[in-house]
């Protein structure tokens, strides 16, 4: 199996798709000749032509409509939001259409829809190219979220995604699309959505994270192996749904968690999974549930490192449940 990134998995998916099922397409500002502002789509204008591969306008109310409209009469449209940070201007399309159209039709109409987005601070990005998003698309009943954190999930679970009848949320960890690498195999496959992966076992403390903020925790990780700690690490992988029973079995068995996610703090993802995790097994605990997150302010540019949630952050959380 060839050892690739996850910005490679995901041109290499899409056209691997695109050669099984006509019916999909790509759409989105510069993915035709340019290959998109990262390369995730390099090559497929070449190989699809324009009609598969569309350049639009630099209006993501267009790309996100036109993806809804083109969804609806049964094509497959896989959009691409150059940042998670430009979505708002198209995002009435998202939950007031593309959510509700199963709904609202009984079941005649459906979206099988993908809308791809890079997320994730970390890259000195400022404000307008850093944020994290997830929980706004979590919270809108009709779409589904992915937030994948290595090539092989990004594969499987674009798969996924793009075969699925229902509109779903792609977010890529953009800072992590050329720095981790693994092998990928070449053969079609789909990753179930709604399923966390058990990264690796452990019996003092849980770690639960996704997306842009794994590459920290298995940082941190590293740190609490050599420090003899044990640690059970949940890549969440799926948001909505999210994997309720592989994360309370984990919790409940070792009794203490913490949860890492680089979102700003008030009603973050983790807020819910954390809430859930006191409802449903607070006898088991025998610490509180601890969040590290970012913070309750726009993303800032000078002051990048200290926004997301660091390695040092998570130890110091580790501690705390661990001296509970």
């Amino acid at each position: 199996m060839p050892r690739q990134n996850i910005v490679k998995t995901i041109a290499k998916t899409l056209d691997q798709q695109m050669e099984i099922d006509s019916s999909i397409l790509v759409l989105g500002q510069d993915v035709g000749k340019r290959g998109g502002v990262f390369l995730a789509t390099e090559g497929l204008f070449d190989k699809y032509g324009p009609d598969r591969v569309i350049d639009t306008p630099l209006s993501e109310a267009a790309i996100i409509g036109a993806a809804v409209g083109m969804a609806a009469y049964g094509m497959r449209p896989v959009a691409e939001v150059q940042f998670a940070d430009y979505v708002f201007p198209g995002f009435d399309q998202l939950v007031s259409q593309a959510a509700k159209i199963r709904y609202r039709s009984g079941g005649q109409f459906f979206a099988p829809m993908v809308l791809r987005m890079s997320a994730g601070g970390g890259v000195k990005g400022g404000h307008h190219h850093s944020q994290n998003p997830e929980s706004l698309f979590v919270h809108t009943p009709g779409l589904k979220v992915l937030y994948p954190s290595t090539p092989k999930d990004t594969k499987g679970l674009l798969t996924a995604a793009i075969r699925d009848d229902d509109p779903v949320i792609f977010m890529e960890p953009k800072r992590m699309y050329r720095s981790v690498k693994e092998e990928v195999p070449e053969e079609d496959f789909e990753i179930e959505i709604g399923k966390a992966k058990i990264v690796q076992a452990g019996d003092d403390v849980v770690l639960i994270s996704y997306g842009s903020s794994m590459d920290k925790v298995l940082e941190a990780t590293k740190i609490l192996r050599e420090q003899a700690i044990s640690v059970e690490l949940i890549d969440l992988r799926s948001l909505m749904p999210w994997d309720k029973e592989a994360v309370l079995k984990s919790v409940a068995r070792v009794g203490r968690v913490v949860l890492v996610s680089e979102a700003p703090r008030t009603l973050n993802f983790v807020s819910e999974v954390s809430a859930c995790i006191s409802e449903e097994i607070l006898d088991s605990l025998l610490a509180p549930p601890i969040r590290v997150t970012g913070f309750d302010t726009p993303y800032p540019y000078a002051y990048d490192k200290e926004y997301l949630p660091s390695p040092n952050r998570i130890l110091k959380a580790v501690q705390k449940v661990l001296d509970y």
